[in-house]
């Protein structure tokens, strides 16, 4: 059974700070200082998450926890991000409500990472598949690329956003995700031409040098030196626990991943090249006939290498760095830059490209990212954006955060307060008006549109004649003198006389988090954002393919004489776009918190934290959320968690759930006012009513463990007895079996041992009895044998006289032979004609039968053997015994013929439709067919002849055609001749005189020599007409070829190619035939 936790089990601190009793900042410090001590890192607000960055790895964040959150309740567990992730995600889910989850936090508070594991989970939640895990992995690889090219090392924080993100994830109605698109605020391009010492440029140009390889930075025409590049600052290159090596390779695949094309991120890499190279051109002064002072490159070296690169002429780049033109209606005017104005149009062309490229990447992760569907979609919002900044030299970018901040704070406090009226409204609980402070009257001292701050900044940016952060101040102190949040040296608000922190180019604002004091110097520059039209159009002839998208300003054919929009009116209108978006979503916040400005862990700074606390305004938040009713909750898990407070409820309530809770609240006497009963949830007003019934239920939960340790304890004594009980019980009746049994044995063994002398006694009485008996009739036996014995010799003495010696040699004769059989038939031999074992024999007498019997029996076992043959066995036998009387000790192949059966018809001529010819033109049946060589008396060399032996002739014919070359009739043989070699020559000789005999014998050679030779004798033997075939066996014999005689000689000799047999001629009268040496 699952066990159900609770927010308020096991609490370090107060994990609600609702709860929290009494409230002061002192208390919210020490709790949160408590919290951090013991790992507690999130603590909630009502539905408010605050995050403190823990600066390492906790354990916290593994698949198991996120399993152990999914599909729970916010308040079931411990305080954690997962929560309010699962909470979104859900009501997303299941109610159809847009979500948005708003993370802020200054600098180095961990608003990235909470961003990050709000998405990661998500992602883990949410469905499986493989376009859902493709989109799943793009959104989550956009983090990388995004953090390159926008993130940086600051003072503060070493992967610092230095530009606001919000994404969209839109979600199908599963809650699969099916794609994003991400807005980006105010990034901070002025990093990229200067930062602060201690702080470093972007991510992005560090990865670049360290992580490219040697080919890629020879392209981009790069050194891996950071003191090569005057954009790059030295003092803090290296960043501990930062490898930009394996980053870069890391955002190279996240590029992959999400969708960019090769030459894309080769393009991207240019134009990040081109940046460093531009901050390398230098310039000097050169003054004119006319007394102006112009400006001249240095070293055009760097500006040659940027337009190579950027596909730029050099020549119009150059100009464009040495002089302005200005348009008016008709006329044009073109004025020259000194050094100053030189610098200042080279960074201002290098912020506006880095800016401009980092737009496009977030518009081209937009094009992959983006949904495909164009159903209705739901969408879950993530806000990553700076936190309140207050620093000792506050500038306009300052002044831009903190106003939208501003605006948060606003949209804030009116979505919580609308929340919360909504809840009462929902639950039937009468809505009491909150006072809280609302700062409307801030935001509309900045952004209205005809006496705001912003308003007054793009006027005095627009109007003609001297315009100087001088005057803009002046206008402020005219229309802003008597705004209560406003302070300047000349503004009615101020104590300028005993107030010495206020200079005389500053103005302070009273912000929601406290008072700010902003440096006016470089407003109106950072505002008008400037960036010169001879640069605009000087890009856009450039013939990369990139540039041209990135300054459409710059094409001459669409020339706007209108000025651009100011950087205050731009993000102006985004961040009303923003609001609009927040409102029509349900919002979650987190709040993020530094500890410490060591980025250490273990360490809490209480007034670090204490000034996060105040310009997060989270004091205001408690304070909103206890202004109502501090803690609800639903009926039944009330009802679960505090029913053993009560008799009636205990232990099982059999009635509705709230009807239980209205039983259980007036039994603890806790005062009506402290409570009210909604639709689904009872609402408690004070945290210490909610304490009161956390101690009772704990003093409870106390006894309650007593008396189940009691009962348990009891049931466990009486267990124990009972067991010892029935184990005495047990043992008892095991022992007294045990005595009863050996004393049984005792006696039984007694008596066996009485028993058994008694029957030997009686025994042996008893054998003393008949031993004597038996000695008795056997004496009685004797004396009778012997008188009648002598009786009877005295009766047949006179027979015994005459035949008793004949009449015993025959019987003992025939006891012998009797005997002599009977051991012979039990040691007769096998059945086996071969078996030579034979019985020796006994008598000498015998000697004539124990050999007549031994021919008689082999004769019969023969007998017996040859009648298991049938007609061709009989005959292949026959054909072997031939071939044993003519070969046997003659010729050295014979041995090994004798394991071979004699097939005959080697070459199936019948069956082979290839000698159907050859076959038609024997009429008599092939005896043999085989496959021989006709040896050519020129050259001792073989030729394949088919051998047909026949009846009644001797048939060669060609192997391949099959055509008859000679036809011998077996009458005309008169002799065969082979050698006593292992060797297959044989010679067919002919009778002089006969037909056969004109072109003279045959010498032939065969594999199957044995066979051929012996089948031409059985066949000459068989014919009565004919003279049986001579057979003669020499290692030297003659054979007639036509006219002349050569002789065929056989000598044994070691052969090179193995073991054949060759055959050479020597001379006319000669024949050599080498045979190998057997060994």
């Amino acid at each position: 059974m699952e066990v159900k936790t609770s927010l308020l089990d096991n609490m370090i601190g107060v994990g609600d700070m609702v709860l929290l009793e009494p409230l002061s900042e002192e208390t919210f410090l020490d709790n949160l200082r408590n919290r951090f001590d013991h790992n507690e890192i999130y603590t909630y607000i009502g539905s408010v998450v605050i995050s403190m960055n823990p600066y390492r790895s906790l354990p916290i964040f593994t698949p198991d926890k996120v399993e152990e959150y999914r599909n729970r309740n916010f308040y079931e567990l411990s305080p954690h991000i997962y929560a309010l992730a699962d909470e979104a995600y859900r009501s997303l889910r299941d109610q159809d409500k847009d979500q948005c989850i708003l993370i802020t936090g200054e600098s180095g508070a961990g608003k990235t990472e909470a961003s990050k594991l709000v998405m990661s989970y998500v992602a883990a939640v949410c469905g499986k598949g493989q376009e859902v895990n493709k989109v799943k992995e793009q959104l989550l690889q956009s983090n990388p690329v995004l953090e390159a090219f926008g993130n940086a090392k600051t003072v503060r924080n070493d992967n610092s956003s230095r530009f606001g993100k919000y994404m969209d994830i839109e979600f199908d109605f599963k809650g699969d995700p099916l794609g994003g698109v991400i807005s980006n605020y105010l990034l901070e391009k002025s990093r990229v031409v200067k930062q602060p010492r201690g702080e470093r440029n972007f991510h992005v140009f560090y990865q670049l040098l360290s992580g490219a390889s040697d080919d890629t930075l020879k392209k981009l025409k790069l050194d891996r030196d950071f003191s090569k590049y005057n954009y790059l600052s030295l003092d803090s290159a290296a960043v501990n626990g930062l490898d930009d090596a394996a980053n870069f390779r890391t955002v190279r695949n996240a590029m992959q991943i999400v969708g960019f094309m090769e030459d894309e991120v080769q393009s991207v890499l240019e134009l990040v090249a081109a940046v460093l190279k531009l901050g390398n051109i230098e310039f000097k002064p050169e003054s004119r006939c006319n007394g102006t002072d112009e400006s001249r490159i240095k070293d055009k070296n760097d500006l040659k290498e940027m337009c190579e690169l950027l596909g730029i002429e050099q020549s119009v780049l150059e100009r464009a760095f040495s002089y302005r033109t200005v348009e008016a209606k008709l006329e044009k005017v073109s004025t020259t830059l000194n050094v100053a104005q030189a610098y200042y149009a080279r960074d201002a062309l290098a912020k506006n490209l880095y800016s401009r490229l980092f737009s496009w990447l977030v518009t081209r992760i937009n094009e992959s990212i983006k949904a495909q569907a164009k159903t209705r979609h739901k969408v879950m919002g993530v806000l990553d954006i700076y936190g309140f900044e207050i620093f000792e030299d506050n500038s306009f970018e300052q002044f831009i955060i903190n106003y939208c901040n501003e605006k948060l704070q606003q949209i804030f406090i009116e979505l919580t307060l609308r929340e919360e009226q909504e809840e009462y409204v929902r639950e039937g609980i009468e809505w009491t008006n909150i006072e809280y402070f609302n700062n409307a009257i801030i935001c509309d001292l900045i952004e209205n549109h005809q006496n705001g701050i912003l308003a007054m900044l793009d006027e005095e940016c627009l109007r003609p004649g001297t315009v100087s952060d001088e005057t803009f101040l002046d206008k402020l102190n005219t229309i802003c003198a008597e705004h209560q949040h406003f302070e300047s040296r000349l503004s009615k608000n101020s104590k300028f006389l005993t107030d010495h922190s206020l200079p005389h180019s500053c103005f302070r604002i009273q912000h929601y988090a406290g008072k700010v004091l902003y440096r006016t110097e470089g407003f109106v520059d950072k505002n008008n954002d400037l960036l010169y039209r001879d640069l605009s159009q000087a890009m856009y002839k450039a013939t990369h393919s990139l540039i041209k998208q990135l300054f459409p300003e710059g094409n001459p054919a669409k020339v706007n004489l209108k000025r651009p929009l100011t950087a205050g009116f731009q993000f102006r209108a985004s961040v009303g776009t923003l609001m609009r978006n927040l409102q029509t979503k349900n919002p979650n916040y987190i709040r993020c918190i530094k500890p410490n400005d060591k980025k250490a862990p273990h360490i809490f700074t209480d007034s670090l934290v204490c000034h996060q606390l105040r310009y997060l305004g989270l004091m205001e938040n408690v304070r909103v959320r206890r202004a109502g009713y501090a803690f609800r909750q639903a009926y039944e898990p009330c009802l679960e968690r505090y029913k053993m407070l009560c008799k009636r409820t205990w232990p099982h309530w059999k009635g509705p759930a709230r009807e239980g809770v209205e039983v259980l609240m007036p039994d603890l006497q806790v005062p009506t006012e402290e409570y009210a009963y909604g639709r689904s949830k009872i609402f408690i007003r004070n945290p210490r009513t909610l304490f009161f019934l956390e101690e009772r239920r704990k003093q409870c939960l106390e006894d309650l463990a007593a008396l189940i340790q009691k009962i348990y304890r009891g049931w466990k004594c009486r267990s124990h007895f009972l067991l010892l009980k029935e184990s005495q019980i047990v043992v008892a009746a095991w022992y007294r079996r045990f005595a009863q049994q050996k004393k049984y044995k005792q006696i039984k063994s007694a008596t066996t041992v009485v028993q058994s002398y008694t029957r030997g006694w009686q025994a042996r009485k008893l054998l003393r009895e008949l031993k004597y008996q038996k000695r008795c009739e056997e004496a009685v036996t004797t004396i009778s044998a012997f008188w009648h014995g002598t009786q009877v010799r005295r009766e047949y003495r006179k027979f015994f006289r005459a035949n008793a010696g004949k009449k015993i040699y025959d019987f003992t004769i025939q006891r012998i032979m009797q005997k002599y059989f009977l051991g012979l038939k039990s040691t007769v031999p096998s059945m086996s004609p071969i078996d030579k074992n034979w019985p020796s024999r006994r008598y000498l007498f015998l000697d004539g039968a124990h050999t007549e019997l031994r021919r008689i029996f082999h004769l019969w076992r023969c007998k017996k053997y040859r009648s298991q043959f049938t007609e061709e066995k009989k005959a292949v036998y026959e054909e072997k015994l031939e071939a044993s009387e003519i070969f046997k000790d003659k010729k050295t192949l014979y041995p090994s013929s004798v394991s071979q059966p004699f097939k005959g018809d080697y070459l199936e001529i019948s069956k082979n439709p290839k000698y159907q010819k050859l076959n038609s033109a024997v009429d008599e049946k092939v005896l043999l067919a085989d496959v021989v060589n006709k040896i050519n008396r020129a050259n001792g060399k073989g030729t394949p002849r088919i051998f047909l032996l026949t009846k009644k002739s001797v048939v060669l014919a060609d192997q391949k055609t099959g055509q008859v070359k000679a036809s011998v009739p077996l009458p005309d043989l008169s002799s065969v001749s082979v050698s006593t070699q292992n060797d297959g020559f044989f010679a067919l000789k002919l009778k002089e005189g006969s037909a056969s005999a004109i072109k003279g014998d045959f010498l032939l050679s065969s594999e199957h020599l044995i066979e051929i030779i012996t089948k031409l004798h059985r066949t000459g033997a068989t014919a009565a007409e004919r003279e049986q075939l001579d057979i003669d066996i020499s290692d030297e014999f003659l054979v007639q070829f036509k006219q002349d005689k050569v002789c065929v000689k056989f000598i044994q000799a070691a052969l090179k190619n193995g073991n054949s047999v060759s055959c050479k001629r020597k001379n006319n009268r000669l024949l050599e035939v080498s045979v190998p040496v057997m060994a």
